[in-house]
């Protein structure tokens, strides 16, 4: 896969989506968009993988037909043997009348039943095709809404249209499941660029994904030993479309190491399910990932909730992009709670320290963590300023990054990037003032591969930069009572230039002169012609 073959894929399905959604806010269409393109995913795979099962079984077909069903109406007794066979080797099944070769042929067609068998198709992988692991996957996408039409043939109609102009749209590119995968990463980006604040709830602009994952890729206790060998199991506690796990993932893979399994915790029922199939469009297993519906801030996912610390699960990396400043309600326990006794509670008005908390509590101890917080969190005063403190003493905070502003589709906010450690090596924390280093797009900055890698670079090797970086004593930051604004250690300021007024006083008078030499001559020339000399 190159990167022109995905922007050619990616320009052509948003292209199609821009075509086909009319009326119907980007939100609601992108559900059934990137369903139809994970329901395609499921289909190719599947095939691929009966086809190779099945070997000189697997029947020929005309051009439109559909060979699985021919496999089942000639050997109905051997269904379920192969069924359990197929739930073997790829975890689940998809019924031959669900595949994506007989849904777009039904579009072709202009089938009347078209909406029908969706209805059913959906039905059948959400309760049996994973078994009881993607229970709701398709719960946000209404086959019987009003959007798609006033009644059924309507609605037949315009998925007949919207299954057909994909169908056409992906015809003419690979399966590759990283292809597929890595377009329904475009189009959330796609969509979320005109989601606003929405957008939020659902994306981390992938170079700041970039950032976070290289961090926590790199060796906790001293980053400059290089990327780490094996990650065992990472955590995003606000995980949304699940594509910053993927990117640590590619991260640790694109580095000749290896990763465990991946966990995700997302509140919001739409982004849980895009989370899911992203999953899956990106080759994940459904026994190496476990994205859980939940509210992060209570504490609700039962893996957490053993009381017993010796099986408290721990994290060896925490990343996360929680919602800025959100607004909680800490009841009277939360001060017992063990993700926050030992620091404090976040005040009401801004939850940042309780995401920060939650992830650090399941951090191991040879683990890092990274998590991008608004920037009021590093000199806000009250219960945050105690936290911050405790947090410095206990020598947790190892380096806090300063990023541009308006990089995320939800604010035009600057945000900072903090990383904990609980095996910190280093005496002191490294402050990067990366703000001025950006690429201006139409509507939104970007950090630039260079911009990526200077900022990795400088964690990596933990160097100081004039006006971008440097090693702060925690003395220093004691002094100014535990404050980490950015720009009290790091200024990008540049210092001006001491001006010699002497040597410019006698510039300005030699320029002076010779314009009094230039003026006599001119007025002589002007005598000779009998012209009025200049003033």
């Amino acid at each position: 896969m190159t990167d022109q073959q995905m922007n050619n894929l990616g320009k052509t399905l948003w292209g199609i989506a821009d075509q086909l959604r009319g009326a119907m806010n980007a939100d609601d269409f992108r559900d059934y968009m990137l369903a139809f393109l994970f329901l395609r995913y499921l289909s190719d795979n599947y095939e691929a993988a009966a086809r190779r099962e099945l070997g000189g079984d697997w029947p020929t077909v005309e051009p439109g037909g559909n060979a699985l069903q021919a496999f089942y109406d000639a050997n109905p007794d051997d269904i379920e043997e192969f069924e359990d066979l197929m739930r073997r080797r790829v975890h689940y099944v998809i019924r031959p009348e669900s595949l994506w070769s007989h849904i777009a042929e039904l579009a072709r067609q202009q089938s009347p039943e078209l909406l029908t068998t969706l209805r059913k198709g959906f039905k059948y992988i959400e309760e049996e095709s994973f078994g009881n692991n993607f229970a709701g996957l398709f719960s946000e996408i209404n086959l019987d809404s009003e959007k798609l039409g006033k009644n059924q043939a309507e609605r037949n109609k315009k998925l007949t249209t919207i299954v057909g102009k994909i169908a056409e749209g992906l015809s003419g590119f690979s399966t590759d499941s990283d292809l597929l995968g890595d377009a329904y990463e475009y189009l959330i980006g796609q969509f979320a660029a005109g989601s606003g604040k929405k957008a939020g709830e659902f994306y981390t602009p992938q170079q700041v994904s970039s950032v976070l994952s290289g961090i926590v890729a790199l060796d906790s206790q001293d980053p400059a030993l290089g990327y780490k060998k094996r990650l065992g199991s990472v955590l995003d506690m606000t995980s949304g479309s699940g594509s910053l796990l993927l990117n640590v993932r590619r991260t640790v893979e694109a580095h000749g190491g290896s990763i465990g399994k991946i966990y995700g915790q997302e509140k919001n029922i739409t982004t849980y399910n895009l989370a899911r199939m992203n999953m899956l469009l990106h080759g994940v297993k459904d026994t190496e990932f476990e994205i859980f519906h939940g509210d992060t801030l209570s504490n609700d996912w039962d893996i957490f909730k053993d009381e017993n610390p010796a099986r408290k699960p721990q994290f060896d990396a925490v990343v996360a992009n929680p919602p800025f400043s959100l607004r909680w309600e800490p009841g009277e326990a939360t001060a017992q709670d063990t993700r926050f006794k030992s620091y404090g509670v976040a005040p009401k008005s801004a939850a940042d320290f309780a995401f920060l908390l939650h992830g650090f509590h399941y951090l191991s101890q040879e683990g890092t963590m990274a998590i991008i917080l608004p920037h009021g969190v590093l000199f806000r005063g009250g219960a945050e300023e105690r936290i911050r403190r405790k947090l410095l003493e206990d020598g947790y905070i190892d380096t806090i990054i300063g990023l541009p502003s308006n990089l995320f589709y939800s604010t035009g906010i600057p945000v900072a990037i903090l990383v904990l450690k609980k095996c910190k090596k280093f005496g002191d924390v490294l402050v990067i003032n990366a703000s001025e280093h950006f690429g201006k797009k139409k509507r939104q900055n970007e950090l630039r591969p260079g911009d990526i890698t200077k900022i990795l670079d400088t964690y990596r090797e933990r160097r100081e930069e004039a006006h971008y970086s440097r090693r702060v004593p925690l003395d220093e930051i004691a002094q100014n009572g535990y404050n980490l604004n950015i720009t009290r250690y790091v200024s990008t300021d540049q210092a001006q230039e001491d001006i010699d007024l002497g040597s410019v006083h006698e510039t300005l008078s030699a320029i002076e002169e010779r314009i009094q030499a230039a003026t006599a001559q001119h007025n002589g020339f002007l005598k000779e012609l009998g012209l009025p000399p200049l003033p």
